[in-house]
């Protein structure tokens, strides 16, 4: 198992735009260490606000040994705590999702109002203090209807992310949006290899018949450089938005941590469909057709988005090992959709079901692959794969600035 030391070596050593080496992507220290350093110190996207709708509704998730639990209050606002009852530890909330007017122990039924504030808990004595025992808060931001959680004593800055998320992820109204499916799945792959997969379209010829239906593999479909630098397909697709006031054009965190542009579909196909035409008769918010193309959204570490005007699919990842990834993906539609009236679960979910399966065989491939002793890194294609190594850079960055000793405070 590597220690600080032996992880640090191994970041400064590597080969600039070459994949990481096996430990990186296989070693119980590094899982550690990165769970310290990446997945308990950034924004997380959660759920979106639409899977808890009302008063009570709650969802739950497990970020490496922290249990958390979503919330709704009685006031609309979302909040997020420490799924861990103050009393002996219990979880709160067992549940992925769940209703209730209080959240209730079932080991010893303390119970806490939906803002964490501990209300019963029978037979403590006269000297108990109910108000020492409040649920612990997890910082918790909502942008565009889409619910990030940081478990950070001090987080991130959120609102630059948060301003462009309701400006772009709005225009698609998620509040007046609601789960039409839910499907998770376990890929017995690092979560580093699980975003890589993502982040280039290299392998999607050969592996996505569906999917290739309506979304390009041609990297200058995903590749930008700015608002105004893009294939000239994109940048009318842009100019065109910008004509409709839908906001359309690349926006991005210096360091590409995470970014938003919407871009069009192969030969004006409406959505992820094998038909290519919209899954779902009514549209979503205010976009103006039905080709409008899908708003891709990425964010480091833990997930990637489109939102399209039918439809959106949210997709979040969280590392549950050092070769096991979660990858929880939700598809939406408006609240007043009707499933069999107004679209077909199968046909809404069949492209990207089918992808997600597709992507858990080459992600656990990929893995068994680096497992073996005679695995080296090799090269990223820089047209194929410029995703890959944006994420790469970030990663590594990160943890090297985390993880190198802090030079000691003179003495006065």
């Amino acid at each position: 198992m590597l220690n600080t030391a032996d992880i640090l070596n191994q970041l400064a050593g590597r080969q600039r735009n070459f994949s990481l080496s096996r430990e990186l992507y296989s070693d119980e220290g590094v899982y550690h260490a990165d769970l310290e350093n990446i997945w308990y110190r950034e924004w997380l996207f959660a759920i979106p606000s639409c899977d808890i709708p009302k008063t009570g509704n709650h969802a739950t998730l497990q970020i490496g040994q922290y249990p958390v639990v979503i919330v709704r209050g009685g006031d609309g606002e979302i909040r997020a705590f420490h799924n861990v009852c103050r009393h002996r530890g219990q979880r709160l909330c067992p549940k992925q999702n769940g209703t209730s007017p209080k959240l209730v122990c079932p080991y010893h039924q303390w119970t806490y109002d939906l803002d964490g504030k501990l209300l019963f808990a029978r037979d403590m004595g006269p000297d108990f203090d109910a108000s020492k025992y409040s649920l612990k808060p997890v910082h918790c931001r909502t942008g565009g209807g889409m619910v990030f959680i940081c478990l950070a004593d001090n987080p991130p800055d959120f609102d630059q992310l948060g301003s462009y998320l309701r400006d772009y992820v709005g225009a698609s109204d998620l509040s007046n949006a609601k789960v039409a499916f839910t499907s998770t799945i376990v890929e017995k792959g690092n979560w580093k290899l699980v975003i890589e997969n993502n982040r280039e379209c290299y392998h999607c010829g050969g592996s996505h018949p569906s999917l290739c239906r309506t979304y390009s593999d041609n990297p200058l479909m995903t590749v930008m450089e700015g608002p105004n630098a893009a294939s000239s397909e994109i940048l009318s697709h842009w100019s065109r938005c910008d004509e409709a006031g839908l906001p359309a054009r690349f926006v991005n965190e210096p360091g590409m941590q995470w970014r938003l542009a919407r871009v069009p579909l192969l030969n004006n196909a409406e959505s992820f469909t094998m038909s290519t035409k919209a899954a779902v008769n009514r549209r979503m918010g205010t976009i103006p057709w039905n080709d409008a193309g899908s708003l891709m959204f990425y964010h480091f570490p833990s997930s990637w988005h489109h939102f399209l005007p039918d439809h959106a699919i949210v997709f979040r990842l969280l590392p549950i090992s050092p070769t096991e990834t979660e990858v929880t993906s939700k598809w939406l539609v408006h609240k007043d959709a009707v499933e069999g009236v107004d679209y077909d679960l199968q046909k809404l979910t069949e492209v990207w079901l089918a992808t997600n399966d597709e992507d858990r065989r080459v992600v656990e491939e990929n893995q068994r692959g680096i497992l073996s002793p005679a695995y080296e890194p090799g090269p990223y294609s820089p047209s194929q794969e410029e995703g890959v190594i944006h994420f790469v850079d970030w990663y590594v960055r990160r943890m090297m600035d985390r993880l190198s000793p802090r030079p000691a405070m003179a003495a006065e």
